[in-house]
C-alpha cells in the first residue's frame, strides 16, 4: 500500500514526487510518456529555465527524484482506477495492480488541432498555442491566427494589441462572429480570410497558409488555440466533477470532489477562474501546493486524536 499514486510524469507530477519523498512518503510515480508540450524547442516564464527544452526538464527532474528511496517510478500506462479514500486501486497496460491510501491525477491534456495538411506537425514548433509562451518570440512578424470560436478570435486581438500591427484571422470557412468581436477587430485593422484553409507549409519566419480558392498567404507565424481533451479518462472514473469545459474541478487544495483524489497542471482548474493555465511554471506550483496538501492529510489522519 503506497501512501501515494501519482499518474503522471510530467512537470506537475515530478513536483509532486519531489516534496513527498522529501516527506518520506511511500509514492509510486507512474510515468506515461511525452507531455503535451513534448514539441515545443523550450519552456518560457519559468524563471531560471527560460528556453530550456522541456524533455531536458523532465531529465532532470527524474535525476532529482534519485535522491529519494521512498519514491518508486514506473514507466507505463494506467488503464484504470477505483475505490475510495485510503483504499485505492490502479489497473497498468500489463494487468498489474497497485493500491494507495491517495490518488494525484497529473496526466494533463491533449491538443486537438484542426485536420488541416501540415497544422498538427507543426503545432508547438511553428504554429504557436499561447501568446504569453510563445507571442515574445513572435513580436513583429506578420502573423496568421486559425479560429473560428470567440476565444480563438480573441487571440488574435491579444496579439494585435501586445505584439504586432500585421495580424490576419482564418476561419477555414464561413463563420457568423458576434458583432461586438468583429468591431473589435475592426478597430485593430485585422481582416478575416473565409475562405477554407487546404494546407499549411514552411517553417517559421517562412509559412504559407494554401486557401481553397488557389491563393496562397505568406505569414511568419501562426497561432491556434487547439480545442483540447483530458489525456486520460480517470478523473471519470473515479467519480470526479468535471466543469463544462472538460477541466476537472478542484479545489483551493488541489482536491477534486472524490474524496482522496487529488489534480494537479492543466488538467485541472478552480471552478471561480474563467479558463486554465497551461504555464509550465504553474504545473509546477500546482504539482508541489498537492503534495503539500496531501501530506498534511495524510499526517492528520494518522494522530492519534484527530485534529479537526
Amino acid at each position: 500500500m503506497y501512501d501515494v499514486i501519482i499518474i503522471g510524469a510530467g512537470a506537475a507530477g515530478l513536483s509532486a514526487a519531489q516534496v513527498l519523498g522529501r516527506q518520506q512518503r511511500r509514492t509510486l510515480l507512474i510515468d506515461g510518456g511525452p507531455p503535451r508540450n513534448h514539441p515545443a524547442d523550450g519552456i518560457h516564464m519559468y524563471l531560471s529555465r527560460d528556453g530550456f527544452p522541456p524533455l531536458h526538464l523532465l531529465d532532470t527532474g527524474h535525476r532529482e527524484l534519485a535522491a529519494y528511496p521512498s519514491v518508486e517510478i514506473l514507466q507505463t500506462r494506467v488503464e484504470a482506477a477505483h475505490g475510495s479514500i485510503d483504499d485505492f486501486t490502479v489497473t497498468l497496460t500489463d494487468g498489474a495492480t497497485h493500491h494507495a491510501r491517495r490518488l494525484l491525477l497529473a496526466t494533463g491534456q491533449v491538443d486537438e488541432p484542426w485536420p488541416i495538411d501540415g497544422v498538427a506537425e507543426r503545432f508547438g514548433r511553428s504554429i504557436f498555442h499561447c501568446p504569453f509562451c510563445h507571442g515574445w518570440e513572435a513580436r513583429g512578424k506578420s502573423i496568421a491566427v486559425l479560429g473560428r470560436e470567440p476565444a480563438q478570435v480573441m487571440l488574435a486581438a491579444y496579439l494585435a494589441d501586445r505584439y504586432t500591427d500585421d495580424v490576419v484571422v482564418a476561419t477555414h470557412g464561413p463563420h457568423q462572429l458576434p458583432e461586438p468581436i468583429l468591431d473589435n477587430l475592426k478597430a485593430l485593422n485585422i481582416s478575416l480570410i473565409e475562405q477554407p484553409v487546404t494546407a499549411l507549409t514552411g517553417d517559421l519566419d517562412a509559412l504559407q497558409l494554401h486557401l481553397a480558392d488557389g491563393t496562397t498567404l505568406d505569414r511568419q507565424a501562426v497561432f491556434h488555440r487547439a480545442p483540447t481533451r483530458q489525456h486520460a479518462p480517470l478523473a471519470a472514473q473515479l467519480g470526479a466533477e468535471l466543469l463544462p469545459d472538460g477541466y476537472v474541478r478542484v479545489d483551493e487544495f488541489a482536491q477534486t470532489t472524490v474524496p482522496g483524489v487529488s489534480a494537479a497542471g492543466d488538467l485541472a482548474r478552480l471552478s471561480a477562474l474563467p479558463d486554465g493555465l497551461t504555464l509550465v511554471s504553474q504545473a509546477t506550483a500546482d504539482g508541489v501546493r498537492a503534495a503539500v496538501w496531501l501530506e498534511q492529510g495524510l499526517f492528520r489522519a494518522g494522530l492519534p486524536v484527530l485534529l479537526r
